[in-house]
């Protein structure tokens, strides 16, 4: 008869066991963090073990051991990448590019386009999707400068490895799989002038690192998992384009806002709320704001009015209540505009709807109540589900009433005050020179009237006045030549004046209001008539080089701005939109 093994025996023969090797349960944690962030990649929902749903704190243990929080011996998330002693590379750039695209190559799991099957080699500027230039400082060699890898699908990560590519200018990985976090290390990336990493799944915090890009103009975040605040420093930030939208960030929008030189900026399907900030009315370059569907709960400002080149404005799916203000009509820059489902009432100004080039007005799904007939011959407009009197697909009569009959209190919201922002002070105009006094000059001493001669009798002590005789005549029979000019009127000029800082518009040319200083050759006191006037000057065989010409004025881009001048090269190619990065899904 088999006597069955009591559960005391089962645990006295585990501790009998030779302790399971820890290296080898290091490569199966290792093992099973790769097959999560595979199974995140591909979009499972859920992990199964032994027939059953992982639990949530199950799943938050095995994603603390996943790939993505590996960090190696210097603290960082990365992997080691050794290069081959045969390889060849043209300058030393290049080599940090091999290594930081061969330490991405092994952090991505999945590429079914097989974007980087020929990342092979030391040649990294034939690599799909990887474009060189001549390196900004040195026009001699090549370098790494954009990186174009938008829709492909690839699932990974990215390694902290590539912050070796210190030139680069463009990083576009939108519509992919990548997940984790952005690396510290993109801080090195001090001519990055476009990121677009929208349409993953990256997740954390915002990425403050991109608050340490000092050539950044393009932001694109959308449609990722970031959560949490937005740090109000990116409002301060000069940047051209700034999109945000579908992601979990819970914030209010700052005080600062309307500091930001923004030409478009997106925050769409957040989580904002509280006000709309009066400080908009300082986004003077302002083209597009889309602030739909989040929870933003005040009355809209009357500074957005001032927004003259504004084109589109969406606020809809919010919480606005009160009227549109009247200084909506002078946005004459508008052509869309959508207040749809918010709590808006009151009458719409006329005004707005004969704005010269709107084209939308939608303002459905509010408790409006008068509606200027102007408005009916919009080119598309939708006014359902107001208060409006005679219009088809209202709300019921006991919905506006019940509305309608609580006041409004505008201040109640208690949003921050407008504050104009400051004119930016003229360009400097070019300090005026400060002549030093001109050098006290020295009149010698007259030599010794020269001895007398056979002509006239000998010269008194004194020069006789001129209306007893004629003053002595010079060895020659004629009246003394002028002094000889000098060879290039070019005075020494005086102490040197504080450079010039040339700035827009360029100075014009100063006009020196005290004569050069004399020519260095001593007066002479002609008791005879004066001296023919000097000879016009005699023109410098090798004339200074003119003043240097200033400066250009500043290229003021449009919306959005071109590519970074800085690179000369070929770069990722431009698509039919306004950057070289095509957006991910067409909607907000």
């Amino acid at each position: 008869m088999v006597r069955k093994k009591s559960i005391s025996d089962v645990s006295r023969e585990m501790k009998n066991k030779t302790p399971f090797p820890i290296h080898l349960s290091l490569v199966i944690a290792f093992f099973l963090g790769t097959v999560v962030c595979l199974s995140v990649a591909q979009q499972t929902p859920t992990i199964s073990s032994y027939g059953r749903g992982l639990s949530d704190a199950e799943a938050m243990y095995i994603n603390k051991r996943q790939l993505l929080y590996y960090k190696d011996e210097f603290g960082d998330r990365g992997e080691r990448v050794t290069v081959d002693p045969s390889l060849v590379f043209e300058n030393p750039r290049l080599k940090n590019a091999y290594m930081a695209l061969q330490a991405w190559k092994q952090a991505i799991f999945s590429d079914p386009l097989n974007l980087t099957a020929n990342w092979v080699g030391s040649q990294v500027c034939n690599y799909e999707g990887v474009f060189c230039s001549q390196a900004p400082y040195n026009q001699t060699i090549r370098t790494v400068a954009g990186i174009d890898l938008n829709h492909g699908d690839i699932a990974g990560y990215l390694p902290e490895e590539l912050g070796f590519l210190v030139d680069l200018a463009l990083f576009h990985i939108n519509s992919n799989r990548f997940c984790g976090t952005i690396p510290h290390k993109f801080k090195k990336l001090r001519l990055l002038f476009e990121l677009d990493l929208s349409n993953n799944r990256f997740t954390g915090k915002f990425p403050q690192v991109v608050l340490k890009l000092p050539s950044l103009k393009f932001l694109d975040l959308r449609f990722n998992e970031f959560e949490g605040t937005v740090p109000k420093e990116l409002f301060d930030k000069d940047l051209d384009a700034i999109f945000i939208n579908h992601n979990r960030f819970v914030f209010d929008l700052p005080v600062n806002f309307g500091n930001s030189p923004v030409s478009v900026i997106v925050l769409a399907n957040n989580k904002f709320h509280g006000c709309v900030p009066s400080s908009l009315g300082n986004m003077s370059n302002l083209n597009e704001i889309i602030l739909m569907n989040n929870g933003f709960r005040s009355c809209l400002p009357a500074e957005i009015g001032l927004l003259k080149n504004l084109t589109v404005f969406d606020v809809s799916f919010n919480q606005l209540i009160g009227p549109l203000p009247d200084t909506v009509g002078g946005m004459v820059s508008l052509e869309q505009l959508n207040v749809a489902h918010n709590m808006l009432s009151g009458k719409i100004p006329a005004s707005i709807c004969q704005l010269p080039n709107l084209e939308n007005f939608t303002f459905s799904y509010n408790f409006f109540t008068g509606e200027p007939p102007v408005c009916l011959s919009l080119p598309d407009f939708s006014d359902r589900r107001n208060c409006l009197p005679g219009r088809p697909e209202q709300r019921s009569a006991a919905q506006c009433k019940a509305f309608l009959s609580m006041p409004v209190d505008c201040s109640s919201f208690r949003c921050a005050p407008f504050v104009p922002s400051l004119p930016a002070p003229p360009p400097p105009s070019p300090p005026v020179p400060v002549l030093s006094p001109p050098p006290p000059v020295v009149i010698p001493k007259l030599p010794p009237a020269p001895p007398p001669t056979v002509y006239s009798p000998p010269p008194p002590s004194h020069p006789p006045p001129p209306v007893y005789s004629p003053p002595p005549l010079p060895p020659v029979y004629s009246p003394p030549p002028p002094p000889p000019p000098p060879p290039c009127i070019e005075p020494p000029p005086p102490s040197p004046p504080p450079p010039i800082h040339y700035s827009p518009p360029p100075p014009r040319p100063v006009h020196y209001r005290s004569p050069p200083p004399p020519s260095l050759l001593p007066p002479v006191n002609y008791h005879s008539p004066p001296p023919p006037s000097l000879p016009p000057p005699i023109p410098c065989e090798n004339p200074p080089p003119p003043p240097p010409p200033p400066p250009p004025p500043p290229i003021i881009y449009g919306s959005p701005p071109p590519p970074t001048p800085v690179y000369e090269g070929p770069l990722p190619p431009v698509t039919g939109v306004s950057y070289a990065s095509p957006p991910p899904p067409p909607f907000y």
